[in-house]
């Protein structure tokens, strides 16, 4: 993790401030609401986009990687919090490529979990780490009861696809096979994910599917890519100043497909599969106003219609990544705390034959 400068821990307090204000005051503060597609914009998120799209870092693309990098985690830190847990231990996984970084989130040691959620961070692929994925990983601990086991897969473009996926499949695997370890076991494991980490997910319970010893028995996905081969109308929508933009998920894109891949393929944008029955349930989060918002939901459709069991959750105020602000939004906490509680009643139905 980076050494926040003096003025990151301004911003940290401010975004905490900001988040207990009353609507009333945020509304005086910002004047006209933002309504889009008949979605008004979150009060405090309106406010924070004011000081964010005016930030060196708006326009990361742009910055050398490094420097991409260290913004992205800082950002998460300044808006992360610090929610208090019996154990978060960093281990390693072992992948067919080496071993990649993960953490271990358990809310209570003295019960077994009610199940695990491997967890895959956002960031294009390209930036994000295990640390920028800490504060959901914790509130989903805290509030579910389950085991987060949290995966540092590896980034393009140093590592363009397939290493990220196939670090993430190796990841669900070593979890699954070793789910005593985490206080559960293996037909209690899922998957979950933000952005990228949403893709992986989906790509996971897809390349799982038939494994004899489980595939993952519910699949979390905030804010997906589904389909990097086409930008639907949310694109044009939100193109620029709703903090992911065109321009970034473009750069996303070169990068993470710079070995050659195409857009095309299922395992890059699971929305072009063929066939998508027989996946787990899934829990499907999009954002009011955000370019992704369009592929996620008509993946969840695609789900619906393969029969698959499918919760889709459109959070119409917020933008992309809104889950990651658990320190700052009240909103936040409560949407990754429904989606625990949607896991923990899913796999509650499993046991009864009650889903799948």
């Amino acid at each position: 993790m980076l050494r926040p400068r003096p003025q990151d821990h301004l911003l940290r307090w401010g975004a905490r401030a900001l988040g207990s204000l009353p609507p009333t005051a945020l509304r005086a503060v910002n004047g006209r609401p933002v309504v889009i597609d008949g979605n008004t914009l979150h009060p405090a998120v309106q406010t924070s986009l004011r000081v964010m799209n005016g930030s060196p870092g708006a326009h990361f693309e742009r910055l050398p990687l490094d420097e991409a990098r260290a913004h992205i985690e800082i950002e998460a830190w300044t808006f992360a919090g610090t929610t208090k847990l019996a154990q978060r231990d960093d281990v390693e996984i072992p992948t067919r490529a080496g071993r990649v970084p993960g953490r271990v989130y358990r809310a209570d040691l003295d019960r077994a979990a009610s199940g695990i959620i491997v967890y895959f961070h956002g960031g294009g692929w390209v930036l994000g780490s295990v640390d920028s994925a800490d504060a959901t990983c914790r509130t989903l601990a805290k509030t579910s009861g389950m085991t987060v086991v949290s995966v540092g897969y590896r980034l393009a473009p140093e590592a363009p696809f397939p290493a990220g996926l196939h670090d993430s499949v190796d990841a669900f695997r070593w979890v699954r096979d070793n789910a005593s370890r985490f206080g559960a076991t293996a037909d209690t494991v899922g998957v979950g994910g933000e952005s990228a980490g949403g893709n992986l997910s989906a790509v996971v319970a897809s390349v799982t599917r038939d494994d004899a010893e489980g595939a993952p028995v519910f699949q979390i996905l905030f804010c997906p890519v589904t389909d990097l081969a086409r930008k639907r109308r949310s694109y044009e929508l939100f193109a620029d100043g709703f903090f992911l933009t065109e321009a970034q998920m473009d750069w996303y894109a070169a990068h993470y497909l710079s070995g050659g891949a195409s857009a095309d393929d299922p395992l890059i944008s699971p929305l072009r599969a063929d066939d998508l029955s027989g996946l787990a349930p899934a829990y499907v989060a999009v954002s009011g106003f955000d370019v992704l918002r369009d592929e996620g939901v008509a993946y969840a459709e695609r789900l619906e219609a393969a029969g698959v069991a499918t919760h889709l959750v459109t959070h119409a105020g917020q933008i992309h990544g809104f889950f990651n602000a658990c320190g700052a939004l009240r909103d936040a906490r409560d949407a990754v705390a429904d989606a625990g509680r949607w896991a923990v009643t899913t796999l509650a139905a499993a046991r009864t034959g009650g889903t799948r």
